[in-house]
């Protein structure tokens, strides 16, 4: 009687854990294949995105040395040019 009832409860507990176990399972596995996808589209592509950092940081440096050897007068002589004539139109 009651040790058989017992048995029964234990069993059907066994049963839900074994059902929650599986399922948190199948969850594990599919973010271990999504992850397993990702890794290989990043090995797929890392020479092209290396690549394209290469290029990315040349053109940077290429432009950095373009700015550094720019003329700024140009610039200069503008900003001038309208910070005179805010003073003269404010001295009016």
């Amino acid at each position: 009687g009651a040790a058989r009832a017992e048995l029964e409860t234990r069993l059907e507990e066994a049963h839900e854990t074994e059902a929650a176990t599986g399922q948190e399972l199948r969850g594990v596995l599919k973010y271990i294949s999504m992850l397993h996808q990702e890794c290989d589209w990043l090995l797929k592509y890392f020479d092209a995105r290396k690549e394209a950092r290469s290029s990315e940081i040349e053109s940077l440096k290429n432009a950095k040395a373009v700015l550094k050897g720019a003329d700024y007068s140009l610039f200069q002589r503008a900003a001038t040019s309208a910070a005179q004539h805010f003073l003269s139109s404010r001295q009016s």
